[in-house]
């Protein structure tokens, strides 16, 4: 009897992971651990920095390919940086220093790693790591626009405990999070931790290319007295989450936000707003510039006719207040002259379908967004049923910026057909 053999499976998608010089470089052994568990092929490229956190050793036994360092490696002619990325779907640095991303976004190749970016045939994602002071720096910032302007796709970061001691915006995404965000992206693979990836467009397929959107996100604050106010339990989660979304798909985009906590969507314009009346005159100085206006804020719909400069002090009888209606800012908007494409969101604590088409047909536009409120507000996960002229579409219930995202393409399908009209 012949000795079998075992047939190696050829992977469908390959990456270069490129590991830059950051503490959380330990993390790619992981996120490497888990593409290739998801059938992704990885060849890991690394700086010199890269390689006092971790050894190409380590990142090589885990792949099965020798670890790219070298420029000039006779092997590859001193030709790796054109090799290297012609096989590859996608590349992936993880982690992204700031000086890495200076590096990308001047156009400098004085390593492998940076010339093989520089050099690419494909796609390019990047995963932040930083302090959150560096992360803040203006420089990063206006670095980071420009490498989304050049249609690369940044991955995070996010807010947490940093290696400095620090906490704040800058830790990088942790490997799970990026396993799922590079297989939504390469539109492969199955489950990665608790939550399914979410398909992506790749660049080249970006569907707002160039169009301008404006958002509005959270909750707005109506004074009371000088410590007191009204206002609601949004977050902004969904809000920010549909400026990542547009941003991915090549849009340009300005966000008009009520008070959050979120840290502020690089590569966007963001204004900053507290009262409804503030949001009103943001959106009306800038919707007729816009090619989409998305409104996702949680708008009050009262405020107190007097509010009182002074704290109001307690006394032992009622204490009445007298409310005016807020402006319907979806509503000016979709009755400008030339509108743009109008997308309304409905929260609603019951009777979601008849309140959602209601509001639709009320407001006279072609796209609104649906959802439970007691589901919704505050969650990271959140269930929508896009309402236009076709009838109801479900999204089901998965995390924020995947919800985004399909929100998005559906916008973008319906405003590319309106345009053809």
């Amino acid at each position: 009897m012949g000795q079998s053999q075992t047939k190696r499976t050829v992977p469908e998608k390959r990456i270069i992971l490129g590991v830059t010089g950051g503490i959380a470089a330990y993390k790619a052994a992981e996120l490497a651990r888990l593409l290739i568990q998801q059938g992704i092929g990885v060849q890991v490229a690394m700086t010199e920095a890269a390689t006092r956190f971790i050894t190409p050793l380590a990142m090589q036994a885990l792949t099965g390919h020798p670890v790219l360092v070298n420029q000039w490696d006779a092997a590859d002619n001193g030709m790796a940086h054109i090799g290297a990325s012609r096989a590859a779907d996608a590349i992936v640095i993880a982690p992204a220093t700031a000086d890495f991303i200076a590096k990308l976004a001047h156009g400098l190749a004085g390593d492998l790693l940076s010339a093989l970016c520089l050099a690419r045939d494909c796609p390019l994602l990047l995963a932040p790591a930083m302090n959150k002071q560096m992360w803040e720096n203006p420089a990063t910032q206006r670095n980071i626009a420009q490498l989304l302007a050049d249609s690369a796709t940044v991955l995070g970061p996010c807010s947490g405990a940093q290696a400095c001691g620090e906490e704040g915006m800058g830790r990088m995404l942790e490997a799970e999070e990026l396993a799922r965000e590079v297989m939504a992206f390469l539109q492969v693979g199955g489950p990665v931790g608790e939550r399914s990836p979410t398909p992506t467009l790749p660049p080249e397929r970006r569907e707002l290319n160039g169009v301008k959107i404006l958002v509005t996100a959270g909750p707005t604050y109506e004074a009371i007295d000088a410590v007191r106010g009204i206002t609601n339990r949004s977050s902004g989660k969904m809000g920010y989450a549909v400026v990542q979304a547009a941003l991915e798909m090549g849009a340009e985009v300005t966000l008009v936000s009520g008070p959050t906590a979120l840290d502020k969507p690089p590569g966007a314009r963001t204004v900053d707003v507290t009262s409804a009346a503030e949001m009103f005159e943001a959106v009306k100085q800038r919707a007729a510039d816009a090619d989409i206006f998305v409104g996702v804020a949680a708008v009050a719909d009262y405020r107190a006719a007097q509010p009182s400069t002074q704290k109001i002090k307690k006394g032992d009888g009622k204490l009445t207040l007298e409310l005016l209606p807020n402006p319907d800012i979806l509503a000016y908007v979709a009755g400008l002259p030339k509108p743009p494409f109008c997308v309304g969101f409905a929260a609603e604590s019951e009777k979601l379908h008849e309140h959602a088409a209601a509001k639709r047909a009320a407001k006279k536009i072609p796209l609104l967004a649906a959802n439970l409120a007691q589901q919704a507000i505050g969650a990271d996960e959140n269930e929508l049923i896009l309402f236009d002229d076709a009838g109801e579409h479900l999204l089901p219930r998965a995390d924020k910026l995947a919800q985004a995202r399909a929100l998005l393409r559906h916008t973008a399908k319906l405003y590319r057909q309106g345009n053809l009209r």
